[in-house]
């Protein structure tokens, strides 16, 4: 039996990874500037969370949801404190797009309506809903397509009042990127969240925000809706909070109401998944990573905005666009291959797509942004012979 061949490969095989670094089978050393989607949050093979995952594989590694398992509790208390929703209640399940999926499933069971509103340049995962609202007809199937999910232009507050106007009694719920990150690292203004709030609230739709790649502190705030001072209904979650491991959650207003059956998972929340995450929070936690977030974020943008060929740079905190006057792939290549540095790209194929690791060190930013300076000038060499 062969792969089912979806994926576009680099040649390159990492066998070993620890901190922000990655090793393929010749022994080459690799920085990873990437962190496979926004999803190495902590660093990879992190001492602490090892042992986290090494003891409980001395205990056990799964049961289903049928039984009481404490570390589901321990890391609810844990999340909601860090996060600031202590009052909210959490559904484990497996990935964001999972996450999505059970949000847009509780909101419409909640107010009991049908239709759905996104925004262009969204991602919001691959299944059944989830891709329906996401902004990208090639991976929307024939059976994905269904006239309940609206599309509005990102950030484009007319447009939004316009549908709400027609169809707000039909809007279930409203579902946004607390950061695009596929898009581009599209960042919302504040006039067009609150304008999302403030018709959610009136016309009774549940606002769900998307936090799964732009939340666990990589914005610089623990989600990167806090910045804008407002409380969604639902929030997903997932990449950042397993730090590889596969675990994805939802974080529900107190006023949902839980019954027996309403959402459920095979796999979801099981406890290695759940010793992984505590272990996470206990690192952002332990290590102020938010803070360095921040930090680190301030300081490779004021190393590299100077640097030619770089047309704008978007940014909050380690979730980083770096819009180029040309499409990326070549800059992006050569980091790779000539330098040994893993970047990310886009949808927006101008733009440099950079989601490191939230406990990266100055040693480690100035590695990427002299590689950077180094493939940029030596495009202007080029363009000038």
């Amino acid at each position: 039996m062969n792969l089912f061949n979806v994926y576009p490969l680099f040649n390159i095989n990492p066998v070993k990874a620890q901190g922000s670094f990655l090793w393929d089978d010749k022994g080459e050393q690799y920085l990873d500037f990437y962190g496979g989607h926004a999803v190495i949050s902590i660093g990879h093979n992190h001492p602490y969370y090892q042992n986290k995952l090494k003891e409980q594989l001395g205990k056990i590694s799964f049961y289903s949801n049928s039984v009481q398992n404490e570390l589901q509790t321990e890391l609810a208390e844990k999340l909601g404190k860090l996060s600031g929703y202590e009052d909210y209640n959490l559904f484990l399940c497996n990935s964001g797009a999972e996450a999505n999926e059970n949000a847009l499933k509780l909101a419409s069971f909640h107010n009991g309506k049908s239709k759905v509103l996104y925004f262009s340049g969204s991602f919001h995962g691959r299944t059944s809903a989830a891709v329906s609202v996401t902004d990208n007809p090639e991976i929307v199937a024939p059976v994905n397509y269904s006239g309940r999910f609206i599309k509005s232009e990102w950030n484009n507050v007319e447009q939004l009042e316009a549908i709400f106007e027609t169809q707000g009694s039909e809007i279930s719920s409203v579902i946004i990127e607390g950061i695009q990150g596929v898009g581009g690292i599209m960042i919302p203004t504040v006039e067009f969240v609150t304008k999302i709030k403030e018709l959610c609230e009136q016309y009774d739709a549940v606002l769900i925000l998307d936090e799964v790649q732009s939340g666990y502190g990589r914005s610089g705030y623990f989600f990167a809706h806090q910045e804008f001072s407002i409380r969604p209904d639902i929030i997903t979650t997932a990449k950042g909070m397993g730090n590889g491991f596969p675990i994805g959650g939802v974080l529900i207003h107190p006023e949902f109401q839980a019954s027996n059956g309403l959402l459920g998972t095979t796999f979801g929340g099981n406890h290695l998944a759940c010793a992984a995450a505590i272990a996470v929070l206990d690192v952002i936690k332990d290590e102020n990573l938010i803070e360095n977030a921040r930090k680190m974020g301030d300081y490779i943008e004021n190393e590299i905005k100077d640097f030619p060929h770089i047309t704008s740079i978007r940014r909050k905190g380690l979730m980083i666009g770096i819009e180029l006057d040309r499409n990326c792939s070549e800059v992006r290549s050569n980091l790779l291959y000539s330098h040994h540095i893993f970047t990310g790209n886009s949808n927006d194929k101008s733009v440099l797509r950079i989601l490191p690791a939230l406990n990266i060190r100055k040693e480690e930013a100035d590695l990427f942004s002299n590689a950077l300076k180094t493939v940029l000038e030596n495009i202007s060499i080029q363009i000038n012979v």
